[in-house]
C-alpha cells in the first residue's frame, strides 16, 4: 500500500463508518469453541492436512494446528474449517 493510500484509508473509514478489515483487505477469522473455523479475506491454500491448514492472506500468513480437520466449505475468499484446534498463529511476511 502506498504512503496516500496509507493516510487516506482512516479518513475514509471515519467518513463512511466502513470497518478496517474490508478496507485494508485484512482477513478475518471466527473461532466456534475448538471446534469450527470461518476465516474470510483469504488468497488461497499453502498447506493442508489433518492437523495442520495453513492459508495466504495479504500480509501473511495463518496457520492453524490441531486434529481431525475436515474442510467444509472453500470459496475463492472464505473457508470453513472443523475438527479440533489447538493453536491459532498469525505469520507477517
Amino acid at each position: 500500500m502506498t504512503k496516500k493510500h496509507q493516510r487516506f484509508l482512516p479518513w475514509i473509514m471515519n467518513q463512511f463508518a466502513l470497518p478496517s478489515d474490508i478496507v485494508s483487505d485484512l482477513p478475518r477469522i471466527t473461532i466456534l469453541g475448538q471446534l469450527h473455523v470461518y476465516i474470510e479475506n483469504h488468497k488461497g491454500l499453502v498447506v493442508y492436512s489433518d492437523t495442520e491448514l495453513t492459508l495466504k492472506t495479504h500480509t501473511g500468513l495463518i496457520r492453524i494446528t490441531g486434529s481431525g480437520f475436515v474442510l467444509k466449505m472453500m470459496l475463492p475468499q472464505e473457508l470453513l474449517l472443523e475438527g479440533t484446534v489447538n493453536d491459532v498463529t498469525y505469520i507477517t511476511n
